[in-house]
């Protein structure tokens, strides 16, 4: 059985993206989407785990990360997890402010953890995957 893909405009659809936000993602190489040439133009089609890594972004944007931010922190989990956008993570991270690099770092989340940054006074946000994961099989099922 074949792998299913997702033109542009149901992406968007399923991720809360925009069609910018994909064309810019796509432009700057963060989500790179399977393009064919057909006739006078060209088709852009997402696969299952390029919806995923989508979700990823969207929820990073969504607790205020920059854009910047954002790619950096799918990089680390791409990263760390390889196979995240392919096969149901149920990891649960949290992203931290990591001093001796002055830039946020993904970790496995450990409450007792959470709450000492806290105390510090740095940020913790939650990057839980499995839940990522739950919204996005909602909205495709939809």
């Amino acid at each position: 059985m074949g792998e299913i893909f997702f033109t542009s405009k149901d992406a968007a659809k399923i991720t809360g993206c925009t069609l910018r936000q994909l064309q810019y993602w796509r432009e700057k190489g963060v989500i790179v989407p399977m393009v064919s040439a057909t006739g006078t133009g060209r088709s852009v089609y997402y696969s299952r785990s390029e919806l995923v890594e989508l979700a990823v972004m969207v929820n990073l944007l969504s607790v205020g990360l920059t854009f910047e931010s954002a790619s950096g922190v799918l990089q680390q989990l791409r990263e760390i997890e390889p196979n995240f956008a392919e096969e149901k993570s149920q990891r649960r991270l949290m992203l931290v402010f990591d001093t001796s690099e002055g830039m946020l770092r993904l970790k496995d989340f450990e409450r007792e953890s959470a709450i000492a940054f806290l105390d510090q006074g740095f940020p913790v946000i939650p990057v839980w995957v499995d839940e990522i994961y739950q919204k996005l099989d909602a909205q495709l099922l939809n």
